[in-house]
């Protein structure tokens, strides 16, 4: 490592997340798609981790601003996509992040349909799901939204019946709905309209939608790279391959089309930065923050030593690596927090930032109680400290 490099601080790389992904006060973002775009995409496997991640980095609105941007102005929406997971991005971006990452997945998904389709032996091939795929469209068409139990009551073959590992220890009967609704919202003929219930709710309407415009994949990766460098540099090559699922080739090539720069970090590695990135970042105002389970903030990186004391990570994480409710104060991970039945946001520290710290914390909670009202939060990935904040 050459010691003419640019340093990057720990401090300073806690400066940009504060700035950088509209978490403090005086960062935060007028609208729901600049808070997405400023952290590339919003976790969505879990409903209500839009609704919370964008409400951390939101000047002012309720839930209904976030509501708006999803199926009126849809200004945000939802793509499998990086990682094979379900993430929420910007209109502008969703070309790339379809052309660079999604497309693939809808080519595999196919292809394991297709497989489990010709092992059943029913005589169902690429043609019948061509003719399932149309129909569910046509009934999109003739009665609107619909979620996927009203498709399969108004398209018959999507109440067939297949059976998966014929012969095997895991054989079993499962219905096609599901399947064939999840390759058309990886093809992008349909996205996910408002859900039957509240904010929180997963089971969604369906809607018929055009295919993204076609985007180079070249392009559209180094693009994805580009922006994901600006969200979360100084990183690393494992990083991005960690948080996009890319082979290493594509994510090498994506950076060499970017042309990023080198930096050395305190604990005398480097990592990369965007291109003439290297620029000291000011320190913003205090600032804390109680981000949802999944928030990007605490999920860009492979390596989050920077902002996560790893003696936290057995309270914070569940078994499978999913990160709980997290409270922040000036860009490191302090402590987590849970919504408790009767709608009280308890939270803990886990270890002892100060009292302008716990006040700070005391304030963005009442916000946070606030803002969820009536609502009641249950991640769908559930932690030990959240477990126990609400026991």
């Amino acid at each position: 490592m050459s010691p003419s490099l640019p340093l990057v601080t720990t401090a300073e790389r806690r400066h940009r997340l504060g700035r950088r992904h509209r978490l403090a006060p005086s960062a935060r973002a007028a609208t729901v798609a600049e808070a997405a775009d400023s952290v590339v995409a919003l976790h969505a496997t879990d409903a209500a981790t839009i609704y919370l991640s964008s409400r951390a980095r939101l000047a002012e609105g309720g839930p209904g601003v976030v509501e708006q941007a999803l199926y009126e102005d849809v200004s945000l929406v939802r793509l499998l996509s990086m990682r094979n997971t379900l993430f929420a991005v910007s209109t502008e971006l969703a070309p790339h992040v379809d052309a660079s990452t999604a497309r693939a997945i809808a080519v595999k998904e196919r292809r394991t349909l297709l497989k489990h389709l010709d092992e059943d032996g029913q005589g169902l091939d690429a043609a019948w799901l061509a003719r399932a795929e149309a129909a569910a469209l046509d009934a999109l068409d003739l009665h609107g939204p619909a979620t996927g139990s009203q498709l399969s009551a108004a398209v018959p073959a999507l109440r067939q019946k297949i059976t998966i590992g014929r012969g095997k220890k895991y054989e079993a009967e499962t219905g096609v709905a599901t399947r064939v609704i999840r390759l058309l919202a990886a093809d992008g003929r349909i996205r996910r309209d408002r859900p039957r219930g509240s904010w929180t709710s997963s089971q969604y309407r369906w809607v018929h939608t055009e295919p993204w415009p076609a985007v180079p994949a070249v392009e559209a990766r180094a693009e994805l790279a580009r922006r994901w460098l600006r969200a979360y540099g100084p990183a690393t090559e494992a990083d991005l391959k960690w948080w996009t699922g890319w082979t290493l080739t594509d994510v090498r090539k994506a950076l060499a089309a970017v042309g990023p720069d080198q930096v050395r970090l305190e604990d005398g590695s480097t990592a990369l930065v965007g291109p003439g990135d290297t620029v000291p970042e000011p320190a913003p105002e205090p600032w804390a923050a109680l981000l949802p389970a999944l928030d990007p903030t605490a999920m860009g990186w492979a390596d989050r030593g920077f902002h996560l004391d790893p003696a936290h990570k057995p309270a914070l994480f569940d078994y499978a690596g999913n990160i709980g409710p997290t409270v922040w104060w000036n860009g490191e991970i302090v402590g987590g927090w849970a919504q408790r039945s009767d709608g009280e946001i308890v939270w803990r520290l886990l270890g002892s930032p100060g009292r302008a710290a716990e006040e700070a914390i005391t304030a963005e909670a009442a916000r946070l109680a606030a803002w969820v009202g009536d609502a009641r939060i249950t991640p769908r990935f559930r932690t030990p400290l959240e477990r126990e904040l609400v026991a």
